[in-house]
């Protein structure tokens, strides 16, 4: 899953960078609000996380144009500003989620974990299932037919996307777009190695090639 960060605080930035990369996300980082007008309608991200006081442009108009562009994505608006105002600002420009500094990172992590399934209709699964699979974000593991399977970093990162996609049709190049950072070099014989890698973990019925489409994780049942 592919993150935004649009954060002015360097020290905070950098934390953030570093807890959520270990979580398995890809981040890019911004601390212009006028880079990020156009970056976060320009780029296929799964969510963002906004700070609201930015230089350039505040995070609330920022917002606000991303919204009135169409752009979906979810926003958490992250903030130093606790009045309920500032709340229902945001709430009203279209955030979806407001958290107040300072906060725990652990509350971060569940947030984002439940925006990101609520945006793809599985807000009511306390933990993410697919296909017979039960995905351990936290120790970054699955579980099959009852066995708990370990994960490399990039296996997890690939697995979760799959999970939170039953059904459908994935490309490489969607793929490469929502797994990595805009910062890496990306490499679509490297996702087929891993798909095969999580075949000889998983079983091979689990992930379905489509010639000339890309893969399939479980069937549109799942």
């Amino acid at each position: 899953m592919r993150l935004l960060l649009v954060e002015d605080h360097v020290p905070l930035a950098d934390e953030l960078l570093a807890s959520l990369t270990a979580q398995g996300y890809a981040v890019d980082w911004l601390a212009d609000g006028r880079d990020a007008v156009y970056q976060g309608a320009s780029e296929p991200y799964d969510l963002i996380i906004l700070d609201l006081g930015l230089p350039g442009l505040p995070g609330l108009e920022v917002l606000q144009q991303w919204r009135s562009g169409a752009l979906a994505t979810p926003v958490l608006i992250l903030t130093a500003r606790d009045s309920w105002s500032d709340r229902i600002a945001g709430l009203k420009a279209g955030a979806d989620d407001y958290l107040s500094k300072p906060f725990h990172p652990e509350e971060l992590q569940l947030r984002i974990q439940a925006l990101l399934r609520r945006a793809r209709g599985l807000a009511n699964q306390p933990q993410l299932e697919a296909a017979g699979l039960q995905l351990d974000e936290g120790r970054q593991s699955v579980v099959c037919q009852g066995t708990e399977i370990d994960l490399t970093a990039a296996e997890f990162r690939l697995l979760r996307y799959f999970m939170m996609h039953p059904g459908k049709i994935l490309s490489k190049s969607h793929l490469a777009d929502h797994l990595y950072d805009g910062e890496t070099e990306r490499d679509s014989n490297v996702i087929e190695v891993h798909v095969n890698h999580l075949r000889r973990k998983l079983g091979r019925e689990v992930i379905e090639t489509r010639r000339g489409q890309g893969y399939r994780f479980g069937s549109a049942s799942a």
